[in-house]
């Protein structure tokens, strides 16, 4: 990831036009750094790992900054508040699934189950979606049981007035989200 991550500096930010050999980037004084940087989104697998590098590369800020959890947690933010619900359900449903694989468990006891800190760590990495918690009987369950600590946690992620407005805008979209909810028991 760090070599990638290195290629596309170079391709993004001094325009080159093929990609940097091993040896460039092994010889590179900043090897250190996008090792570094690798071996952070490979233990935080972030949403869409190609999007959030070219998102440090193309942000300004400095390579020392990039595996910096506020950075990660701006681009999580932004990238939450915008997607489209197809997506966010279709990533929703698989962190759900690989939840439940873990505990032995079926996909749709999720919010039911879950443990509230790992909820809210999903919640903050955009792994599990306003879009299902708020639009289904189980995932407003689930916040009722938040403590205040939890729920300032996630508060820039659950915005109530973001979300009220956005479903407002796309009832399609919200009628989509009730009907999964619906048809799997949630």
């Amino acid at each position: 990831m760090g070599f990638y991550a290195f290629n596309r500096f170079y391709k993004l930010s001094a325009g080159a036009k093929k990609d940097k050999t091993y040896e460039d980037f092994c010889k590179s004084p900043y090897y250190n750094a996008f090792v570094k940087f690798g071996s952070f989104i490979t233990n935080v697998k972030p949403l869409y790992p190609e999007k959030y590098i070219d998102y440090v590369v193309t942000s300004g800020v400095k390579l020392d900054h990039w595996c910096r959890e506020a950075m990660y947690e701006k681009y999580a933010l932004e990238l939450i508040l915008n997607e489209n619900v197809e997506t966010a359900l279709e990533r929703s449903i698989m962190t759900m699934t690989e939840w439940a694989d873990e505990n032995d468990s079926v996909w749709n006891h999720y919010f039911r189950y879950v443990s509230l800190n790992r909820a809210v760590w999903h919640i903050k990495d955009g792994k599990i979606s306003p879009w299902l918690i708020l639009n289904c009987k189980t995932g407003k369950e689930m916040l009722n049981n938040f403590t205040d600590e939890h729920l300032d946690m996630i508060y820039h992620v659950m915005n109530p007035q973001h979300w009220a407005k956005r479903f407002n805008r796309q009832p399609t979209d919200v009628q989509l989200v009730k009907d999964v909810a619906k048809e799997s028991s949630l």
